[in-house]
């Protein structure tokens, strides 16, 4: 059920139209712009920047796009007064969410967030509520493809440092330490692989299923509002999909 879960949720961000994937890139140019204002314009030299750069690199963003999000925040482009903010609360039936927000108003977006908390069923809590059930981790997904042989991909996951290798019916799951994640994208891109999905993620310990309909469609357009927020991040739950 989990593996499925998952592979829909990427379909579901890879079928995305133009417009929403315009605002994807210009998130993800919001992000590389906080990683160089952080710790510099040299991936070689900033994990941060270069783990983000895997993760623009596994939704399309085109690397001129990349490269120009990166010389704007160098040159004290957008970016310089975001915040990192992170709201913990519960959707329906008890489901644990964290939404991770860049804002340069704190007060506006933690109203709106509690806001679509509370509109679909859920309610912000304090901090700390709901993270100790994630874990962070970077995470690559790949396509199960005749041209990928298993045994060697798991035996070149391993060997990059890989802590786990896990076959599902239409994808292989990665999972590492976050420090590892930059080393294992490039072991993987070395021997000419391309990935679904690439980031240091919050991965759930546990989860939380829902059977009635109704909280099912609430929690639907509670992440669904979340996403479409312009402060909203990333968005990590413990929903077990069907």
């Amino acid at each position: 059920m989990a593996g499925h879960s998952k592979w829909s949720n990427i379909k579901r961000k890879k079928e995305k139209t133009d417009s929403q994937k315009g605002k994807m890139f210009t998130k993800l140019g919001r992000e590389i712009a906080i990683a160089v204002k952080s710790g510099g314009a040299d991936p070689s030299v900033n994990a941060k920047l270069k783990d983000v750069i895997a993760k623009a690199k596994a939704n399309n963003m085109p690397n001129d796009s990349i490269q120009r999000s990166i010389k704007k925040a160098a040159g004290e482009g957008d970016g310089a007064n975001y915040e990192v903010i992170t709201y913990e609360g519960y959707g329906p039936n008890g489901v644990a969410v964290m939404v991770e927000t860049y804002t340069d108003n704190r007060n506006r977006t933690a109203g709106d967030v509690r806001h679509i908390f509370d509109k679909f069923g859920g309610n912000m809590g304090t901090t700390g509520c709901v993270s100790f059930l994630f874990d962070m981790k970077g995470q690559v997904i790949i396509e199960k493809d005749s041209s990928i042989d298993e045994d060697d991909l798991m035996i070149a996951a391993l060997d990059a440092g890989a802590e786990d290798f896990i076959t599902e019916d239409e994808y292989y799951e990665i999972i590492t330490e976050p420090e590892d994640f930059s080393s294992m994208c490039d072991a993987l891109e070395n021997k000419g692989l391309s990935f679904l999905s690439a980031e240091v993620t919050m991965i759930p310990k546990t989860t939380t299923e829902l059977t009635d309909p109704e909280a099912v469609e609430k929690m639907e357009k509670l992440i669904d509002r979340l996403e479409d927020h312009d402060d909203v991040q990333n968005i990590w739950h413990n929903w077990e999909q069907d």
